[in-house]
């Protein structure tokens, strides 16, 4: 794995995670209440014995590289690194990154610097546990130019997705990428050709690509140095390359979410207090998720009802109810609140005594929740300031609105606080 060169895309400008992403880079939003979605793919590049990685990102890039040098600091014991490259102007590219594949070449000139035999293309925003070394290993061993990570799906989402075709030996004929109508219909197979049941290949008629690529390294710099018009890989760099090169699959029959939308990061965070196995967990020795150290005390809980949640560390939580819910680092939660359905992201830091209890005529709204509010069905960002007898529950069932002058979004009917705001005393939302 030391002839491996890992590199992780970190996206555009997360629009459709809009606003978790109006501070900062779509890989560094956090996840799971302790940990940043660039630790996913980070920590299964280290469990895989892959310790040379860059990360490709252009958007509010400061917290992302405060999070990767704080976080993976690699001892003078392993010959590694975690990198972030964001865009740049040069005089042979003065524009910003046009899509993945422009990505990867913009910084072809440093990649290529390597003594590596395989490129390993990595998405940012995924939730998953993949060893690495059987994808490498699979790809060597069929003999391919390039090897996409693949999972069956069914028809419903197929259309999000980059489908493919394969022949027996699972060799790539056809790709299209998010076909919709009669196009979508034409990319249907027999999925029993990937070792699939019978009964789950009905189910699941669709190859779809989780945008997790191989690729050796003459084969990506020829790819992408020989018709700098193609600029994304699904969409153009590698339906052009089948006609000329082996394209393989590689099955991941295992949970894998594309974290893309509110929703669905919604949607993943609060699995993960699903009893008594949720679909994906921290808690595999084997293969850890690394994040920072942030050598925080324990939480303490003061008469507290907790049912099917996750608290992270550092948390102070007082006569409270709190139920199917995921607590970031820090979280206040003042007496008589209700917090249910609800990822609350928590703090950056503690707010010193003599500002948290300042005169009432100062107008000041403590950090965190505060006494006898209710949260319900929400996304509570970073430093939110959150005032008593407040009701955050979407009483009218609003799907989409934008009230950022006020402090929030609602986006696929669960309402985000935005990181920073300040919600005063008995507002209803």
């Amino acid at each position: 794995m030391k002839r491996v060169l890992g590199v992780i895309l970190g996206g555009g400008a997360g629009t459709r995670l809009y606003p978790l992403t109006k501070l900062r880079a779509k890989p560094a939003v956090p996840l799971a209440g302790k940990y940043r979605l660039i630790d996913i793919p980070v920590s299964n590049c280290i469990n895989s014995e892959i310790h040379k990685i860059y990360v490709l990102t252009q958007f509010n890039s400061a917290s992302l590289n405060r999070h990767i040098n704080r976080a993976y600091a690699f001892s003078g014991f392993v010959d590694g690194f975690v990198e972030v490259l964001a865009a740049q102007q040069t005089p042979d590219n003065p524009g910003w990154f046009q899509g993945t594949a422009d990505a990867v070449r913009q910084y072809l000139w440093l990649f290529s610097t390597w003594d590596v035999d395989q490129y390993l293309i990595l998405s940012g925003d995924h939730l998953y546990r993949m060893d690495y070394r059987d994808f490498i290993a699979h790809h060597q061993q069929t003999g391919a130019d390039i090897t996409l990570s693949v999972i069956p799906v069914e028809e419903k989402p197929a259309s999000a997705f980059g489908l493919m075709k394969i022949d027996e030996t699972g060799r790539v004929v056809a790709f299209r990428e998010k076909p919709k109508g009669e196009a979508l219909r034409e990319m249907r197979v027999d999925t029993r050709v990937l070792g699939l049941s019978p009964e789950e290949a009905q189910r699941k008629p669709y190859i779809a690509s989780m945008g997790i690529y191989v690729f050796n390294k003459d084969i990506l710099c020829k790819l992408l140095q020989e018709d700098t018009q193609r600029t994304d890989f699904g969409k153009e760099v590698i339906p052009a390359a089948i006609k000329d090169y082996k394209i393989q699959v590689y099955l991941f029959n295992d949970y894998w979410e594309d974290i893309g939308t509110i929703e669905s990061f919604y949607e993943a965070n609060l699995a993960l207090t699903k009893q008594p196995k949720p679909p994906f967990s921290f808690y595999d020795e084997t293969a850890p998720i690394y994040t920072r150290p942030r050598y925080l005390p324990p939480s303490k809980l003061l008469d507290c009802e907790i049912s099917e949640s996750l608290i992270s560390d550092g948390c102070i939580l007082k006569n409270c109810r709190v139920r199917h819910s995921v607590l970031g680092v820090r979280s206040r939660i003042q007496a008589g609140c209700v917090i249910e359905d609800t990822l609350l992201m928590g703090s950056d830091f503690y707010e010193p005594y003599e500002q948290r209890f300042a005169e009432p005529s100062q107008n000041h709204i403590p950090l965190g929740i505060g006494e006898n509010t209710v949260i319900r069905r929400s996304i509570v960002d970073k430093n939110a300031r959150i005032g008593k007898d407040v009701q955050i529950i979407n009483k009218d069932w609003v799907q989409e609105a934008d009230r950022e002058t006020l402090g929030f979004y609602i986006r696929s009917g669960i309402v985000v606080v935005i990181k920073n705001a300040t919600i005063p005393d008995g507002t209803i939302i």
